[in-house]
This record gives C-alpha cells, structure tokens and sequence, in this order.
C-alpha cells in the first residue's frame, strides 16, 4: 500500500479476495494479514507471497515480532518464531470432529491445536466434521502424521472459525509442526508435505527458539485495486 488504510477496509478488500488470506504491507515494511473473516497474528504463505513479490531480501514489522525472508537458490527462507506445543486432554468435541482417526496424541500450541494419528494414509484420507471444528477453542486444528515417502512428516490444517475449512499450505502451523517433530524424530531439519487438496512442501529446521521455513513462490496474476 502507498498510503494507510484502516482495518474495515483490509478486512472488507481480503473478504472480496477470498484467499485464505491476503497480505497488505506499507512502505515501511509494516505487514499485516487477513483471512475472509478475521486478521490473524502470523501468516507464513503471504509472508512467502508479499517477499517474492518485493524480491531481495525483506524485514517485516508484524504482530509476532520481526520476521526476515531472506532468497535461497531458488526458495525463500523465513525467521518465524518457534512453537513448542504442550501434550493437553482433547478439548469437547475434537474427537468427535476427526471420525476414524487414530489418535496417538494431543497437544496445544500458541495458536493452534495439534493432533497426531496413526498414519500419513490416515491425514490423506481424513474428513472431518467441519462444523465441529468451528466450536473448537483455537485458532485452528492441525493434523499430522510420520512421512510414508519423500517427506518426513504429512499433516492437513483446517480452520473453518476464520473462514478456511482447510488451508492449502501453512507456514505458521510448521513453527508448532517443527517444534513437536523435531525431537521426535531427532532431526534437526524436517521436509514437510501439507497434504491438501492443492498440497506443498516445506523444508523446516529448527533453531533454538526460531523456525527457518523455505518456500517456493511464482506470480501467477498481476493486478491493480481500483478504490
């Protein structure tokens, strides 16, 4: 943007887009995210986005801190902070809200809930009760499970209370991911598949408190809001 705008209007502008969600950023790399319904508090693909399309390398002032994007031979990497979820009971109706799923454990991250199931097999072929999702208390609910191929780990995320009843690729949910996988795995670097219907891969390393999260990004459509 070239000028402020205030948040009626990003919230008004992101629910004619309808993308998941639909980054705005100023000239002083102020940068802020909004899905159809609401604007959320960290957002990795339209950090990936907004970064490819200002290209070298960017400082964001956001919401969760300072994040940097720097390009990586063809991806571009992200500093997002980490987040160690907690092993916690399930919450009323998030079982009842994955029929079929073998549930092996529960946790809860700053942002999100974390379930992990039998297989990547079970992620792939899961429906969920969208609905019951919506009454669940978190920002979102993320299903994952040990890689059966390329990747390490397979997960799906769903958040129908922010108007996405399941996201194509989410950075954010790869800082709770990472943070629960790594020492699980005793890797420090993960490759990840987001098995939606779209689908994508992430590579994820675990730094201390941080996550470095690579993407891959190509401009698609060129455009101009006219007020």
């Amino acid at each position: 943007m070239t000028e402020p705008r205030d948040d009626g209007w990003m919230q008004n502008v992101a629910a004619e887009m309808k993308h998941a969600e639909t980054a705005f950023v100023t000239p002083d790399n102020h940068l802020r995210w909004f899905t159809p319904e609401v604007e959320v508090d960290l957002c990795g693909h339209a950090t990936l986005a907004t970064a490819h399309v200002l290209g070298g390398e960017q400082r964001f002032t956001t919401r969760s801190g300072v994040l940097t994007c720097t390009p990586d031979d063809g991806w571009i990497r992200m500093d997002f902070p980490a987040d160690p979820p907690e092993l916690t009971d399930p919450p009323v109706g998030l079982i009842e809200a994955l029929p079929h799923a073998t549930i092996k454990s529960i946790a809860r991250g700053r942002f999100d809930y974390l379930v992990e199931v039998g297989s990547a097999e079970e992620v792939r072929s899961l429906r969920p009760d969208v609905q019951g999702l919506t009454q669940i208390s978190s920002r979102g609910v993320i299903v994952t499970a040990v890689g059966d191929g390329e990747a390490d780990i397979v997960s799906r995320c769903f958040y129908p209370a922010a108007g996405i009843p399941e996201d194509p690729v989410t950075g954010s949910a790869h800082c709770t991911l990472a943070s629960y996988w790594v020492p699980r795995l005793q890797r420090a670097d993960l490759l990840a598949e987001q098995a939606s219907a779209r689908g994508g891969f992430l590579r994820a390393t675990l730094a201390q408190d941080r996550v470095l999260l690579s993407g891959q990004a190509v401009t698609v459509l060129h455009g101009r809001l006219i007020d």
